[in-house]
């Protein structure tokens, strides 16, 4: 069913704040992966460990998610359908991302916070997922 060729101001309030999100998202993962050794000073004993250890699969998949949900969101920006399938590959990427951390012990090394926030990132990927679906229903994407 389709209605408005217009997206409204929701629309647009929420595609930027998820681009931002997402850019966010990128700039933490260039941190992480290209992180010097004075970085690495500033941290926890434990969390530089924990960095120092992260599977080439788990950082492989917070590049895809990151910068999949980077594209994704400008091309929900663009309205284009492309955001459905790049949204879709960033949970993806989220998801195995995310895995690590659940089979580690990533509340020991950050507290709460390392539940609290992988659980928060799932949930908002889902959302884009669904709200780029429901967005193409309404007729914004082409």
């Amino acid at each position: 069913m389709q209605e408005s060729k217009k997206p409204n101001v929701g629309f647009w309030v929420i595609s930027s704040i998820a681009l931002i999100w997402n850019l966010m998202g990128v700039i933490n993962y260039i941190a992480q992966a290209y992180m010097t050794e004075d970085m690495k000073a500033t941290i926890s004993a434990a969390q530089r460990e924990y960095i120092e250890n992260v599977p080439v699969w788990a950082t492989a998949a917070f590049a895809t998610a990151v910068f999949a949900g980077s594209f994704g969101c400008l091309s929900l920006l663009l309205r284009k359908k492309t955001a459905k399938l790049l949204l879709l590959i960033s949970l993806l990427g989220v998801v195995v991302q995310m895995s690590h951390g659940f089979m580690s012990d990533i509340e020991d090394v950050y507290g709460p916070g390392g539940i609290a926030m992988p659980i928060m990132i799932i949930g908002l990927s889902v959302f884009l997922v669904w709200y780029s679906r429901f967005v193409d229903t309404k007729g914004w994407l082409s």
